[in-house]
């Protein structure tokens, strides 16, 4: 007798539309460990005629020992993973910009100074990183404006300030990579490093304000706090640093 665990899924496979959700929750059930008895719902009478026989207004449609289980989010939710909320606050995009730009530099780092560690390497990693936060911010900078204006204190004094903002850090990051002009990125970075860390602290620690940080676009779902801070201390750190450095080797 076999122990094989068998479900049923009904899912969209059409010459137009192949139904994302469908593959994911046949990977799920596979995953975890059921064989799968794949039904392919190949137009759209066939779709309506199944949405009306089992009462649903959705596919997938997933059915495990006879009853229905429903779509992949209430898969998830029957093998004990929680389907995540688009509302859902995580520091994942940070995190991941962050890992990506270190790595970004160190390889940059080996290539130019024959090294995996080096000075230029942190120079770098702030720097690639203002441009990968710059780049998020621009893509939308309506959305990014909207957001910075709940409490970035210049941007409440001055609405362009908050399109100009992601053009500005995107400008002194390239600069500061490129190792020249540092008369205009220096300014910029020290600038809006302070404005924003001031902002910041100001909104979370002194008001006491639950926000979200527009540091990674306007639909960003980080929470506005020790990251927001991190971010702009990194810029005032560098802008301090090239300053300092400027001025020695000036």
């Amino acid at each position: 007798m076999s122990d094989t665990k068998t479900a049923e899924l009904y899912r969209m496979v059409m010459k137009d539309h192949l139904c994302p959700y469908g593959l994911k929750s046949k990977h799920l059930l596979e995953a975890q460990g059921f064989h799968v008895e794949d039904h392919h719902l190949k137009n759209r009478d066939e779709i309506d005629a199944f949405k009306a026989e089992h009462d649903v207004d959705t596919t997938p449609q997933a059915f495990i020992n006879g009853s229905r289980v429903g779509g992949y989010d209430e898969l998830q939710t029957f093998f004990g993973k929680d389907p995540k909320s688009g509302d859902e606050t995580t520091y994942w995009p940070v995190i991941t910009l962050f890992s990506i730009s270190f790595l970004m530099a160190v390889g940059a780092a080996s290539v130019a100074e024959g090294q995996w560690l080096t000075l230029r390497t942190f120079e770098w990693f702030i720097a690639f990183s203002m441009c990968s936060l710059a780049y998020l911010k621009i893509r939308d900078v309506e959305s990014f404006s909207t957001m910075f204006l709940n409490y970035d204190l210049m941007a409440q004094k001055w609405v362009p300030y908050g399109y100009l903002y992601p053009y500005g850090e995107g400008l002194a990051g390239i600069l500061m990579i490129a190792g020249v002009l540092s008369f205009i990125s220096i300014p910029i970075a020290l600038f809006i490093g302070t404005v924003g860390a001031v902002s910041v602290f100001k909104a979370v620690y002194i008001e006491k304000r639950e926000l979200k940080c527009a540091c990674v676009g306007g639909e960003s779902n980080v929470p506005l706090g020790f990251i927001s801070l991190t971010e702009n201390f990194m810029m005032l750190g560098m802008g301090i640093w090239m300053l300092v450095k400027t001025s020695i080797l000036g």
